[in-house]
């Protein structure tokens, strides 16, 4: 980590949201291993090697030996997404799903910068022009937004995100990923093209394909 990504990151944190049905999969998707380590592992590594504490928000399972856990109360990723908010103390917080091992963890700190330089309430990826979820960088302000539109049965998170960010009088930021890579800014540690970088592993099949991917990665260690 440098002194730049220090100073991005600084007074960020960083959610795990984990507390799914993980319906198409069959069982909790945090406990599905992948290369030698469950989910929860990867996705809580991607944000620690970005620099930021992690914290896990839902479970359906028992995962207080991976990472402190803070309750969501069943409602879904939404609701996940406001009680982190509502928890912390920092100004920006990174939400990334539990689904998403083949994220590189630099592609957080460049989302980071960007939410920074442009003081834009929620900033999310793109690829191939279009917009992904998560990673999200959301500023602990758009947490009254984010609650009105939970508590009016609005629980999807991206149309939330637009609808929050039109409250708020704020654009919807959008950083193409792929347009870094292009100017060298951005790059995968296994040389992972962008367009698999945000691969969901929703199903056994998805699993299947990012075992593919990756058939040298180094196995984590469950505890680290």
């Amino acid at each position: 980590m440098n002194s730049v990504t220090d100073l991005v990151v600084d007074g960020a944190a960083g959610f795990v949201l984990a507390g799914g049905q993980s319906s198409r999969m069959g069982s909790d998707k945090a406990l599905i291993e992948l290369n030698g380590a469950p989910l929860i592992v990867h996705a809580l590594n991607i944000l620690r090697s970005a620099g930021l504490t992690a914290t896990i928000a839902g479970a359906r399972s028992d995962l207080s030996a991976y990472a402190p856990i803070v309750d969501d109360a069943g409602l879904g990723p939404l609701s996940g997404i406001c009680a982190a908010l509502a928890s912390s103390e920092a100004e920006y917080v990174v939400f990334l799903s539990i689904d998403m091992p083949l994220l590189p963890p630099s592609l957080i700190p460049v989302l980071l910068q960007h939410a920074r330089i442009t003081e834009s309430v929620i900033t999310v990826p793109s690829v191939n022009g279009f917009a992904q979820t998560f990673p999200s960088v959301v500023q602990r302000a758009a947490l009254p937004a984010l609650q009105s539109e939970l508590d009016s049965g609005n629980d999807g998170c991206f149309s939330a995100f637009r609808a929050a960010a039109t409250h708020l009088d704020e654009p919807l930021a959008i950083v193409a990923v792929e347009n870094l890579v292009q100017a060298g800014q951005l790059r995968h540690p296994d040389s992972l093209p962008v367009a698999f970088w945000f691969l969901n592993v929703n199903a056994s099949a998805d699993l299947d394909r990012a075992w593919s991917l990756l058939p040298s990665m180094e196995q984590f260690d469950p505890l680290s």
